[in-house]
């Protein structure tokens, strides 16, 4: 039976499905036959109302630092943001916290895609991504400056025989805290919970230490039960030299070019104070992100 908190509805163009549960607030839209897409969006609901108690049972644990030797959650939401921030907790303090959206949006398209053929579809779970595709279907996504605005400056276009299945955007101006300055980091990986954990590291790097222009929280100040406890988060940023923007942009370009080379991106865009970075392939960089090809490349 549907949890009665949660809100199932089909938007005024009669082709999104808004599902919103507490946190979760997810768009899902589908392509294919009519009879395939009323049991894409069943499947949808149905997947999308278990995921928040499923949550819940463990989040003491995902709330904690991984580490080599952490515990694995048994969910199988909760193991995707496990493995999905796996790979940083040897240098890093990452949770599975930072995983979460892009996890649930994979979760409710897998729950769609093995339940009818459809010819495209994805989940936008706040900005986070997950994407089905088949055939010669593609899906053009577009780049922002900053995510609390409308402020497109580019798009990328992921066709099927790409391996990119999932997007994600991160930084101290969108819905979740972040430790670093970014205006908004945009990453393409493999798929939507990888590419959420990436996005929030390389954000974490883009920083200036010690700026007197910074005005940092700690984050259980704001949030008593955040995953971040007495770590200082992003709250404003003011005015920074053209040198400092430089150094803060090429600090998280490093740590994308790392995560390039260790295969745990494909591409990834970088916006602070109006200017940018490009991480991605050397060679046929442009395969990505080609509208992107005017901005700065790392």
């Amino acid at each position: 039976m549907m949890q009665s908190r949660a809100v199932v509805r089909l938007l005024p163009d009669e082709r999104r499905l808004h599902l919103q549960d507490g946190p979760i607030d997810l768009i899902v839209e589908a392509n294919g036959k009519p009879e395939a897409l009323h049991a894409a969006y069943k499947a949808a609901t149905h997947r999308f109302t278990t995921i928040l108690d499923e949550l819940c049972t463990e989040l003491p644990l995902l709330r904690t630092a991984v580490s080599a030797g952490s515990a694995k959650p048994s969910g199988a939401v909760a193991r995707k943001m496990f493995e999905a921030v796996f790979p940083y907790a040897p240098n890093n303090f990452i949770t599975p916290m930072a995983a979460v959206a892009g996890a649930v949006a994979e979760a409710v398209l897998e729950a769609m895609a093995s339940a009818a053929k459809l010819q495209r579809a994805y989940v936008n779970n706040g900005g986070d991504i997950a994407l089905h595709l088949t055939g010669g279907e593609s899906f053009r996504i577009g780049m922002v400056d900053r995510p609390d605005r409308p402020s497109l400056f580019g798009t990328t276009e992921i066709s099927t025989g790409d391996p990119i299945r999932g997007v994600a955007t991160s930084g101290w101006r969108g819905r979740s805290f972040s430790l670093g300055i970014a205006d908004a980091v945009t990453v393409l990986a493999d798929t939507a919970a990888t590419a959420d954990a990436a996005a929030t590291i390389i954000a974490n790097a883009i920083d200036l230490s010690g700026h007197p222009s910074i005005v940092r929280i700690r984050a259980c100040d704001i949030s008593p039960d955040s995953d971040l406890g007495e770590r200082l988060v992003t709250r404003g940023v003011g005015e920074l030299t053209a040198q400092e923007i430089a150094r803060a942009l090429d600090a998280g370009a490093a740590v994308g070019e790392e995560l390039l080379q260790r295969g745990l991106i494909r591409a990834a865009a970088l916006s602070l104070c109006n200017a940018r970075r490009v991480v991605s392939p050397s060679i046929d960089s442009d395969r990505f992100i080609e509208p992107l090809r005017n901005a700065q490349h790392a």
